[in-house]
């Protein structure tokens, strides 16, 4: 049974946002589910309940599916394993993925020719020829959808960000001489209420920098780092403890970095984006902030 449960750290928020290509791209893949054999859900592994898509049952219906939880290099492995486990539990392929080092995707191929097995043979014992599989492939934004297509495909097709919102139209990629794909733009779902969850999802670029305040988002960031890895926060920022005024702490983060203006005054702008660009390129490495004990009722 899931928990309602949010880190105390974490500001009370909301979140409504759901741009236009976001309700379009699931109205296609409603229209285009019958084409399907198979769904493959790209999940973060340093967020992997924050970005297991809502409300998306009913858009792929009963098709098979597969989970890959990518950035398996940059994930705190002991908790993402505990996911994998779970979501298993659940009847789920699940394939972990270091999408840097193209690790696993074999046992993907693998897979998704298992899973098209079945649908082939229904198809011979009609006396019909046997086809490419056609893939499904969904993720909400900068969750590692494109840079597993350009993997499977052994060559950029897509678009590659640190931010949401690059791909913007559903598009078919051949994958050899067997699949074929259907990239989507990545999804959310309309309203996202859990506070925890939104931030996740802001701290690790699923949603723009300017939703939610860009202080807030990186005062999350340092409070998780200090209740879950306070070896990374001393480490990264020569910091023990994350002070109750955000400012504080970026004061002193700032100073350590020299991230001073005319008259020695700290530049917070700059040390917040320190601090995201850390984030985004992958210097803190090791974490996962969906834990799993805190979530999951026992």
């Amino acid at each position: 049974m899931i928990k309602n449960e949010e880190n105390n750290f974490c500001p009370k928020t909301t979140i409504n946002w759901y741009p236009g290509h976001m309700a379009k791209t699931k109205r296609l893949i409603r229209e285009n589910i019958d084409k399907i054999d198979v769904v493959i859900e790209v999940l973060d592994a340093r967020i992997p309940f924050s970005t297991k898509i809502r409300d998306f049952d009913e858009c792929v219906q009963n098709k098979p599916r597969i989970l890959v939880m990518t950035k398996m290099d940059l994930c705190d492995k002991k908790e993402a394993d505990k996911w994998i486990k779970y979501y298993e539990s659940l009847g789920n392929i699940v394939v972990p993925m270091d999408l840097e080092h193209q690790s696993n995707l074999h046992s993907l191929l693998v897979n998704i020719k298992m899973l098209m097995e079945e649908t082939n043979e229904r198809r011979i014992a009609k006396g019909m020829n046997i086809r490419k599989t056609r893939v499904l492939i969904v993720g909400v934004p900068n969750a590692g959808k494109s840079t597993l297509i350009n993997r499977l495909t052994g060559k950029k097709v897509t678009n590659v960000g640190n931010k949401p919102g690059v791909t913007k139209e559903l598009s078919w990629i051949r994958v050899g001489e067997e699949i074929e794909l259907l990239d989507t733009p990545g999804i959310l779902w309309p309203k996202i209420a859990e506070g925890n969850i939104a931030f996740n999802l802001a701290t690790f670029t699923a949603i723009r920098e300017e939703i939610l305040p860009i202080y807030d988002v990186v005062e999350y960031f340092l409070n998780c780092l200090e209740k879950y890895y306070p070896d990374k926060l001393k480490t990264r920022y020569g910091i023990d403890n994350v002070n109750e005024d955000i400012i504080e702490t970026l004061e002193i983060i700032g100073k350590r970095r020299g991230c001073l203006i005319k008259g020695g005054e700290i530049d917070y702008d700059k040390v917040v984006q320190i601090i995201m660009s850390d984030i985004k390129d992958g210097s803190i490495s090791g974490i996962t902030f969906d834990r799993f004990d805190e979530i999951i009722a026992k």
